[in-house]
């Protein structure tokens, strides 16, 4: 009766015991990973030594109804979309446009020329005093940079899209 249950047992532990060599040779050709060398790749494989590899397979981060929704590279619009378009775009801009100028007025009517009025705890201690002029010196450059690259690009729209 022993016997009876050491056999299936015996050919289990052989089983798997084979299983388990042949997996162990891994060979890493270029960017493949396989348990046996393409004839051609000979030179360009190597051993895989020290450890398990596991291979997860790359998703695509494009849904289907994403890339139909692009259309093909190249697609053209007529004339009449992309005048909407670029008339949309304009308006957008002018609205951002305006935001930063309003900032802009506001920023430099409170760093007064660089000596803004001291608010609260700056009163006693000065280096707070001093970093928030300089704060207020780079959000002034900032919103400067801002105000130009605004400019930029409704000056790269069509005049056509200004005209409608």
């Amino acid at each position: 009766m022993k016997h009876a249950l050491l056999i299936p047992f015996t050919a289990t532990i052989l089983l798997a015991g084979s299983l388990a060599q042949a997996q162990d040779r891994i060979y890493r050709c270029g960017n493949e990973y396989t348990n046996s060398v393409p004839a051609g790749q000979k030179d360009n494989c190597k051993l895989v030594t020290g450890g398990n590899v596991t291979i997860v397979q790359r998703q695509s981060f494009l849904s289907p109804v994403r890339v139909a929704a692009a259309g093909p590279a190249g697609q053209r619009i007529d004339a009449s979309e992309q005048r909407s378009r670029d008339t949309d775009a304009r308006q957008i801009l002018e609205s951002e446009l305006r935001k930063a100028e309003g900032r802009q007025e506001e920023l430099v009517r409170e760093y007064n020329n660089g000596e803004p009025e001291k608010m609260g705890p700056e009163a006693r201690n000065y280096q707070k005093y001093l970093d928030r002029v300089a704060d207020l010196k780079a959000g002034i450059d900032r919103n400067e940079t801002d105000i130009a690259g605004i400019r930029r690009e409704l000056g790269r729209i069509p005049d056509s899209a200004a005209s409608k």
